[in-house]
């Protein structure tokens, strides 16, 4: 993290002192839970009701739309003392969106405008249900200590976790930024595990829904490793609970090893999940513009060298639980999203990564209460399934299979379910890929047509009722 000066540290406290202490900025009586999640209903209604928030503008006290500049964007966690002062002060966090940036921008637009997408996501949650939002960029600041972190950022609304110019399967382009590959990946991880009945969803987008890919492989990896470096665990008579885990995390990691990733056109390009491109490879080409959303169709595994025994477990999942992009499309009837990246998460590996999690999930079940006090704890914090959303097309064509999932969790003794998002493409941004403060901002009226806004709001509206 930065080392502040004495002048960088009175200017850091200065700025968290005119941070607003009431959440919200266009109601008259402040925001909360249950208004912003009425707010976010009433904006998914329809496509016509009239705006019930005040139509003051969000740029009145910070004309250029940037972070820092003023309300309702002065919520920058980019030093230690800011954060020290977020965590002193609860009704900070609590009632409003948390966005990590892992780079200072997504990329640039066909105007050559680097495009800082964090400020659309703050932007429309304010617009549509006056639910603020607190930035953390990663890249400027560091990681955080993660055992402070993580129960800050899974405390308010939601997590929202942003693209950016890096590659996933290339450490190296971190470089440049105060949070490292392996940083980032590590933090992806925690908020994967931290899912609870009493947490804020999650939504990884583009860079960020890579980085849940490649999290959901290492923390199998470390399930499995973790599982076999275990002699015994305390109260498991005779041994039956480890040993059923001990073969279900075999034949997890035989498959994991097996398992090659291909595309279209250009044949094998990983080999197993210890493979730096078997959760992430380069797209075929580099999606830039509206692309529409289309049902994911699962392969024919008698045409593919996929398993058979993965392809069918994603289908029972699929089968079990309603996806919000497949409502979407049947609501809105098509789906038009932004794309902006040349990477792709793979479908095998995400087709993997819900075989065994489903694997591990039901060898839990019956020795819970004894995994429940071991060292092998965490395992019960693990996604149950994942289902794989949808898939976009160009011309006829599939282009990215995997473009959107549902990460699922299911509560060991209520059966309850809770989820998380991620999708390759930017809802949050515009046909035009330009961030609020380079475009003229959009009206509630224009937001309520906009498909990519509609389906943030709905994955919102969606992860706040669980």
């Amino acid at each position: 993290m930065i080392a502040l000066s004495q002048k960088s540290l009175t200017e850091a406290l200065s700025s968290v002192l005119t941070w607003r202490t009431r959440p919200g900025y266009l109601s008259k009586g402040g925001s909360e839970f249950e208004s912003i999640h009425i707010l976010f209903g009433r904006f998914l209604a329809d496509r016509h009701s009239p705006n019930p928030l005040s139509d003051d503008s969000l740029l009145a006290d910070n004309a250029a739309f940037a972070w820092g500049n003023g309300t309702p964007l002065e919520k920058v966690v980019d030093s230690q003392t800011a954060f020290d002062h977020l965590m002193l002060n609860p009704q900070l966090f609590r009632n409003a969106i948390a966005i990590i940036e892992p780079w200072e921008h997504v990329g640039h637009n066909p105007m050559g405008e680097a495009v800082r997408a964090s400020l659309n996501v703050a932007f429309l949650a304010q617009r549509i249900a006056d639910c603020d939002s607190v930035v953390f960029p990663l890249w400027q600041s560091g990681l955080f200590d993660l055992k402070k972190l993580i129960p800050v950022i899974s405390s308010g609304m939601a997590i929202v976790v942003e693209g950016g110019n890096p590659s996933v399967r290339d450490p190296s382009t971190f470089e440049g930024s105060r949070c490292s590959h392996a940083e980032m990946v590590e933090l992806t991880e925690q908020i994967l595990l931290s899912r609870s009945p009493t947490s804020a969803p999650a939504i990884f987008i583009c860079l960020g829904h890579q980085l849940a890919a490649q999290a959901h492989i290492s923390l199998l990896r470390k399930a499995v490793a973790a599982v076999a470096a275990v002699d015994e665990l305390t109260g498991d008579h005779q041994g039956k609970a480890l040993r059923a885990l001990q073969r279900v995390c075999e034949q997890i990691e035989t498959v994991g090893r097996s398992l090659n990733v291909s595309k279209r056109h250009g044949g094998v390009v990983a080999t197993g999940w210890h493979d730096l491109e078997f959760a992430v490879a380069e797209n075929e080409t580099k999606e830039v513009g509206d692309r529409q959303l289309q049902h994911y169709d699962a392969p024919d595994h008698e045409a593919s060298d996929i398993p058979e025994v993965l392809i069918m477990a994603h289908e029972v999942t699929a089968d079990e639980h309603e996806g919000v992009i497949d409502t979407s499309i049947s609501y809105e009837h098509e789906l038009n999203i932004a794309m902006f990246h040349s990477d792709e998460v793979n479908e095998e590996a995400i087709l993997f990564a819900n075989w065994a999690y489903r694997l591990l999930h039901d060898a839990l079940i019956p020795c819970r209460h004894v995994i429940a006090n071991s060292a092998l704890s965490w395992l019960i914090r693990l996604p149950d399934a994942i289902e794989i959303l949808c898939s976009t097309a160009e011309q006829g064509e599939v282009v990215i299979e995997c473009s959107a999932t549902c990460i699922i969790y299911r509560d060991f003794e209520t059966k309850e379910v809770r989820r998380s998002f991620t999708c390759q493409f930017h809802p949050e941004l515009l046909s035009d890929l330009r961030v609020v403060g380079m475009r003229q901002p959009p009206t509630y009226a224009e937001l309520k047509t906009d498909d990519g806004a509609r389906l943030f709001a709905r994955r919102l509206y969606a992860g706040m009722q669980e």
